[in-house]
């Protein structure tokens, strides 16, 4: 049966390819998503959905079946900006491209990640056209808003308002057609070390935030080198990702400096432990450094504001989780080979999921995370296929495991 289902994707192949075409071609920048959301909320109602709805803070939610248990895909249409254009020199990051003699659709998001929503949209509106949608699943696509900026948030919502709940999520990140099972989670930090002004022809007057902020510099460097590694996620890392300075002119000695750390947090790692060896940093104690975890607050392309801490916990599930077997027993029946199983560099929406709702989840997606917020941004439209094959063939493989406890 599964193979047939990558035969019925081939047959989709081109509009599935001339779809994400469509949608990339639609920019869509974090809270800036509205006018992609109302054209895939379109695409899915002629493409057979049962219900399609948007919702407070406008993800857009389509559902295919009516039985007891609930799975859901997942993937997020907002995109990162383009950065320098002078960079784009294969193709323009606008509108998309398809290109059949390159085997490519290019433009920005076609990896991260509308190739994934776009193969979700298809093959689960494909279980339903060739009437395979298992009796006993409820099946979500969610097209959600905000990743970029706050991953997770969108599923923060809709979790507590939206009240959806389902028992298996899909993450559709780019994988290269890898089965994920996890990844580290990160935290956004600042440290703030305070001084006293002074006119800058006599800095001994003063008290320079910059020079105590700099022994805090040292310090981070060596809790970087220090952080041991873990698997299979690897180490959790830290680094300084920008420095600012207040003073009263630039003739005038610094009276506070800042520094925002991107931590990343591995197995066992936490926002606890991550402060903690932060507020041991010789240079912090000597300081007497504020440290600070960032909140965010933006609104949301319908105008909510949907307030949380920036921090997205770790999250890992078992190979043997029904889970990923399910995905392995579907790859395998879909393409006749065995998968690679493994998980994700960056960070994802399966922060919130996994890590702050404990809902299972796995990823699989079209394209290469090293295409992800990179010039010249591309996906292959056979993974786009295979994506698409595989998503229908996960949803009927899932649909045999028992149903878990509740």
């Amino acid at each position: 049966m599964t193979s047939m289902l990558y035969t019925e994707a081939k047959k989709r192949e081109d509009a599935l390819a001339n779809f994400l075409k469509d949608i990339v071609s639609i920019p869509s920048l974090s809270s800036q998503e509205g006018d992609v959301v109302k054209f895939m909320a379109e695409a899915m109602k002629t493409l057979g959905y049962d219900e399609v709805k948007i919702d407070g803070m406008g993800n857009l939610l389509g559902r295919i079946g009516n039985g007891p248990r609930v799975i859901a895909f997942d993937g997020h249409c907002d995109t990162v900006d383009i950065g320098d254009i002078s960079l784009w020199t294969q193709q323009k990051p606008y509108p998309g491209v398809v290109d059949k003699a390159a085997g490519k659709v290019y433009g920005r998001g076609t990896a991260d990640q509308k190739g994934g929503v776009a193969a979700s949209i298809y093959g689960v509106a494909m279980l339903k056209q060739l009437g395979l949608v298992p009796e006993n699943l409820t099946i979500w696509v969610v097209a959600s808003v905000q990743e970029e900026d706050c991953d997770g948030l969108c599923w923060q919502y809709i979790v507590k308002e939206d009240k959806l709940g389902p028992e298996f999520v899909c993450s559709t990140e780019p994988t290269s057609l890898q089965i994920y099972h996890g990844h580290r989670g990160r935290m956004e930090i600042e440290i703030e070390t305070k001084g006293v002004s002074c006119h800058g022809s006599a800095p001994e007057r003063g008290v320079n935030a910059v020079y105590k902020m700099a022994e805090i510099i040292k310090d981070i460097e060596k809790l970087n080198e220090s952080l041991p590694p873990v698997e299979p996620l690897g180490k959790g890392t830290v680094t300084i990702s920008h420095i600012r300075s207040t003073s009263p002119s630039l003739c005038a000695v610094a009276d506070s400096c800042t520094i925002h750390l991107d931590r990343r947090l591995t197995t066992g790692e936490n926002e606890q432990t991550a402060i903690a060896e932060l507020k041991a940093l010789p240079g912090v104690q000597k300081a007497d450094a504020i440290i600070r975890i960032l909140d965010y607050a933006v609104p949301s392309w319908t105008g909510l504001v949907y307030p949380t801490k920036k921090y997205y916990p770790t999250w890992l599930i078992p190979e043997t989780s029904p889970q990923v077997t399910s995905a392995i027993a579907g790859y395998k029946d879909t393409f006749g080979e065995d998968p690679v199983v493994s998980h994700w560099i960056f960070s994802t929406n399966g922060v919130s999921i996994c890590g702050m709702y404990g809902i299972p989840c796995i990823g699989f997606g079209p394209g290469h995370e090293k295409f992800a917020h990179f010039p010249n941004e591309e996906t292959d439209i056979e993974h786009l296929t295979r994506a698409c094959a595989f998503y229908a063939s996960l949803a009927i493989e899932y649909s045999k495991t028992p149903a878990p406890a509740k």
